[in-house]
């Protein structure tokens, strides 16, 4: 192996490097591509390799724009050596003088272009490697491009499966969530969380976290956030829903090694009160006047732990008129408070929450993740759901009832205010019509 480096006038912002690697055996036609390099113009540094073996391992080591390959070589297997190497890098293939259509093939193998030995011009190398290596690093820049969009999709589809829009109706809670990773540029973890208001006119609400990252983790938290809206629009309640979504972690899960926590919550805003189920979670926060604290509540066992135990009491909180529930998963508070390398632990959260001015849900969710995250400064990474859900029983808070909803945008909506629930359309027709 041998390197040779030639620089021309002008500065590096003039003229750009090009690093080539030339896979050859013969010395005098190595020579003879040095020298055509030399008259060029350009500025490259050359590295001579006599055997496609010890190219692949510069081309592991060393920074190589375009790679300049003798297809006789030895070890040398044809287009399959193209193959090998094109991906990464610009590949000019040398012929003899009655090899142009192995040229070619090489060319629909991977190559960008191929030279004649012997008919070579310092002026056509010169445009030949650079229309190379240009046209190596746009395909490049393509591909990652389509990686990255591919990528961006296949977030957004997750991202709706663990953070969808809530199903409300006649509540009047105001909803707020928040979903983040924990690892830079992956996927969803499995964490998830979602609100739904049920034909019975309650607010149900579910925050939960599966073992484990990556995508086995958001596979099953996406299925159990799915499970969870399905089961609750089918009427099942408390310890049979866990049992439900229980039976549905062990018979998707791979193995014994997933099990998920959870927080259900039920908040009747007529009554005043939530009630809780916690699976193996930790406590929700409740916000009052007075400010904020952890919630007393029972605990059960986590799902797919001890699969069947059926072991999830309730506990009914009562709820102050004004005020805000936070249930979130453990991201929020395993991170370290600050410089002390302690966790900050809910203590910790809870005085940032009271140290800070009463603002907007959605500003004060965002305020609290960013300043838990400046604490940490990077030493603990975690998935983290957070929702929060504020009321004023001030503001009228309708009745509960049973609504029938239809997909027929003309019908109303049963919800009191539209023309289906008012007493003046009766006697009409759905258009509007005298019957």
């Amino acid at each position: 192996m041998t390197t040779t480096a030639a620089t021309v006038p002008g500065t590096a912002e003039e003229q750009p490097l090009y690093r080539v690697l030339l896979i050859e055996d013969d010395d005098a036609d190595a020579l003879l591509v040095e020298e055509l390099l030399l008259d060029t113009g350009l500025r490259f540094e050359l590295t001579v390799s006599t055997t496609l073996a010890e190219a692949k391992r510069l081309l592991t080591t060393r920074r190589i724009d375009c790679v300049l390959l003798d297809l006789h070589l030895p070890d040398a297997a044809g287009t399959a050596a193209v193959r090998e190497l094109a991906p990464e890098h610009a590949v000019i293939v040398l012929t003899g003088l009655s090899e142009a259509r192995a040229g070619t093939e090489a060319m629909a193998a991977g190559a960008q272009d191929y030279l004649v030995k012997g008919k070579v011009e310092p002026e056509l190398l010169r445009r030949t490697l650079r229309y190379a290596v240009y046209r190596s690093r746009t395909e490049r820049a393509a591909m990652e491009a389509r990686t990255i969009r591919l990528r961006a999709e296949e977030n957004a589809r997750l991202e709706r499966g663990l953070l969808p829009p809530p199903i409300l109706g006649t509540s009047t809670v105001q909803v707020t969530s928040r979903y983040l990773p924990g690892t830079a540029m992956a996927l969803l973890g499995g964490d998830f969380l979602d609100v739904v208001e049920g034909d019975d006119g309650l607010l149900h609400a579910v925050v939960g976290d599966v073992s484990g990252h990556g995508r086995d983790a958001a596979a099953l938290g996406v299925l159990l956030r799915i499970a969870w809206r399905s089961l609750i629009l089918g009427g099942h309640r408390g310890e049979e829903l866990l049992h439900l979504m229980e039976r549905v972690l062990v018979a998707e899960r791979d193995g014994d090694s997933h099990f998920a926590t959870c927080t259900l919550l039920t908040l009747d805003q007529h009554r005043g009160t939530a009630t809780l189920h916690l699976a193996g979670h930790h406590e929700p926060l409740i916000t009052t006047p007075d400010g904020t604290r952890e919630v007393s509540a029972a605990h059960g066992i986590a799902l797919g732990i001890l699969p069947g135990l059926r072991n999830w009491p309730s506990t009914v909180v009562p709820l102050p008129g004004t005020g805000a529930l936070t249930l979130y998963t453990d991201g929020l508070t395993e991170g370290h408070d600050g410089g002390s390398g302690e966790r900050l632990g809910v203590d910790g959260l809870l005085a940032l929450i009271n140290a800070s001015a009463p603002a907007d849900p959605a500003v004060h969710v965002d305020r609290l993740i960013a300043r838990t995250q400046e604490l940490n400064a990077g030493r603990h990474t975690d998935d983290l759901a957070v929702l929060h859900l504020r009321w004023d029983r001030s503001r009228p808070a309708p009745e509960p009832l049973h609504r029938n909803f239809t997909s027929d945008p003309r019908m109303g909506s049963g919800i009191p205010g539209s023309r289906a629930s008012d007493p003046t359309a009766e006697g009409k027709d759905r258009h509007g019509r005298d019957r």
